[in-house]
């Protein structure tokens, strides 16, 4: 059995290192163009693949982890969410479809868990569960920002890009976190909330960045 959970780890250390590099490459290039979209979807396989198997590894024996486990969840949303926002791109979107709901509602109720979970171990005294709060409170967050995007979609064609750019910039904070934790060995607080604080920094950048444009190009 370790020797199957060895291959799914290499594995999945391995697409998460492709999600990383071609992350890194896909904000460096001009966005909107043919490279950026490219490298936008080697991206999204990646780290979908990567964290989709993180999620089974984190259930095996003698591996369970519960906060990888949602953590992987809460990648798949970023991944998935920031994919959605583009399909909102076309003024002949002007509603939410099932899908979307779903991926979002996933998503909260993996927030609230998270919430929970971490809640109760800082009463219970353990430090390390401020992450799990952390990071519930950013998807709660996130999600409602979805239902923003779902409900005026129309009256503010901007939303699909901020949406678009902070998911996938945070699907990118967590591939550049698993890198400093799992292949640094850098298994702390700091570790773990120094990538999302700066991440976060250059999200906001972003998004005053955006919402200083007069009109975005739509189709």
């Amino acid at each position: 059995m370790e020797n199957i959970i060895s291959i799914f780890i290499y594995i999945h250390a391995f697409f998460g290192g492709v999600g990383l590099i071609t992350g890194i490459a896909s904000i460096i290039v001009k966005k909107g163009q043919h490279n950026h979209k490219r490298l936008g979807k080697w991206f999204s396989w990646s780290m979908i693949i990567s964290s989709a198997i993180s999620l089974v590894v984190a259930r095996m024996p003698n591996h369970i982890n519960t906060f990888l486990f949602l953590i992987g969840i809460f990648t798949i949303y970023m991944v998935m969410a920031g994919n959605r926002a583009l399909t909102f791109k076309s003024t002949k979107k002007t509603k939410a479809n099932l899908t979307d709901i779903l991926v979002s509602a996933i998503m909260a109720i993996c927030a609230l868990l998270m919430i929970v979970f971490g809640s109760t171990g800082l009463i219970q005294g353990y430090s390390h569960s401020i992450l799990f709060l952390v990071f519930g409170l950013t998807g709660l967050s996130l999600t409602f920002g979805d239902y923003k995007l779902f409900k005026t979609t129309l009256e503010n064609r901007k939303l699909w890009l901020i949406n678009h750019l902070s998911r996938m910039l945070g699907a990118l904070i967590a591939s550049i976190t698993a890198f400093i934790v799992a292949g640094m060995h850098q298994d702390n607080l700091w570790a773990w909330l120094t990538p999302s604080v700066f991440g976060t920094a250059y999200i906001v950048y972003w998004i005053k960045k955006i919402k200083g444009k007069k009109k975005l190009k739509t189709v």
